[in-house]
């Protein structure tokens, strides 16, 4: 598959959509790594696109920023990352950066794209000692309501 180019029209997708393949993504990472999501973690920011000089359009354009967290013991977080990023390479993403500790200590980052799609995704230990998921669309353009001039 080709990268979308700068003047590609945007892909179409409902908000509900793109969350709904952010929900899955996470959960299939999670799964994947053998840890359990806190589903009450869940959040979901919705931000206007913005141009490269700073115009933002009124015609519903959007991305996406999705986060779920997981308690996992902060010793599980290097092998879930280590499934996480297999897993995502068998499935077609670049690996942009991988680390599982600084200095001997626990402090796992995975950050992952899918060219065809633009989307990132990324797998981390906070601060907290949590293990966060999280998943970044490109800007998308909702769909035409029916019956709207085109």
């Amino acid at each position: 598959m080709s990268t979308p180019g700068p003047n590609d029209p945007l892909p179409v997708k409902a908000r509900q959509d793109a969350q709904d393949w952010a929900q899955h993504m996470t959960e299939y990472m999670a799964q994947t790594a053998g840890v359990t999501l806190d589903p009450g973690s869940v959040e979901p920011f919705f931000s206007d696109c913005v141009g490269k000089h700073d115009e933002v359009r009124e015609d519903g354009r959007y991305k996406l920023s999705y986060a779920v967290y997981s308690s996992a013991a902060r010793e599980q977080h290097p092998e879930a990352v280590r499934k996480i990023r297999t897993m995502l390479e068998q499935q077609g993403f670049k690996i942009d950066g991988y680390r599982e500790d600084i200095d001997g200590k626990v402090d796992t980052i995975l950050d992952a794209s899918q060219a065809s799609s633009r989307y990132l995704v990324t797998v981390e230990t906070t601060k907290g000692g949590l293990l966060a998921f999280s998943v970044r669309t490109p800007c998308l353009m909702p769909p035409t309501p029916t019956g709207a001039p085109h």
